[in-house]
């Protein structure tokens, strides 16, 4: 899989990354990410690039859906995706000292038009937090630019969806310009740039059953308001969306 997706990474998305060094070379870590595209090209991307520019593996929390999906479902699983579920994060952090990567705004973010892009949506109840607290590991957030470009979504079919059982059914410029089939498929070249924040660390007692919800709301729109102002800083910065 690594060897199939390396020149897509390098060579389609070229992603650029600020900061690396803000993620830990050894210990559990949660690293926690905005989240976009119709089809989001970025956890492939962070998760590649982790273990490409720093050698550690790295698993990518989705919603079970995903394992639901023919082809699809093995392919991520095979990629080291794991269902988003509280034991299977706490096991990896706490139990395996592993790398795990969330996006807290679940199927919020790849579901927004590209009217909305780069505007966080919630970040659910702050169940990562509460995970980050009781495995004794530190938050990583990362700030993503590219993706949003990379396969915008136009507009949404709500029927549709519902009648197919799935959380959202895009229509986007992909499948316009290049068709319903390849436009599926087909990521427009836009440049991915991750940028890596410094580390939030809980002063709170680890392995506890539960924690103040009013801290873990405020730390969870803390974290929320940090990846919010770094993609602001990054978008001014930004020259073109295809070359960075």
């Amino acid at each position: 899989m690594r060897r199939l997706y390396d020149p897509i990474y390098r060579y389609w998305f070229r992603v650029e990354w600020e900061g690396l060094d803000n993620v830990p070379m050894s210990g559990g870590a949660l690293l926690v990410a905005n989240h976009a595209g119709a089809i989001p090209p970025d956890a492939p991307a962070v998760m590649h690039g982790i273990e490409e520019e720093l050698g550690r593996p790295i698993y990518g929390m989705a919603d079970f859906f995903f394992r639901t999906v023919p082809v699809v479902g093995t392919l991520w699983s095979r990629a080291g995706g794991v269902p988003a579920h509280p034991e299977n994060a706490f096991r990896l952090l706490h139990d395996e000292h592993q790398l795990a990567l969330v996006f807290p705004e679940g199927s919020k973010g790849p579901s927004k038009t590209y009217a909305d892009r780069y505007r966080l949506r919630r970040f659910g109840r702050g169940g990562f937090v509460e995970i980050a607290m009781r495995a004794g590991v530190p938050i990583v957030p990362l700030a993503i630019v590219g993706a949003e470009e990379a396969m915008p979504i136009l507009f949404r079919l709500p029927t549709l969806s519902r009648a197919l059982h799935v959380p959202y059914f895009p229509v986007t410029a992909n499948m316009l310009l290049l068709g319903p089939v390849l436009g599926t498929v087909t990521y427009f070249p836009a440049k991915i740039r991750i940028r890596v924040l410094e580390p939030t660390i809980f002063d709170v007692e680890p392995g506890l059953d539960h924690y103040s919800k009013s801290r873990v709301m405020d730390e969870a729109e803390r974290v929320r308001g940090r990846i919010q102002d770094a993609l602001h800083d990054m978008l001014r910065d930004r020259r073109s969306v295809w070359f960075g």
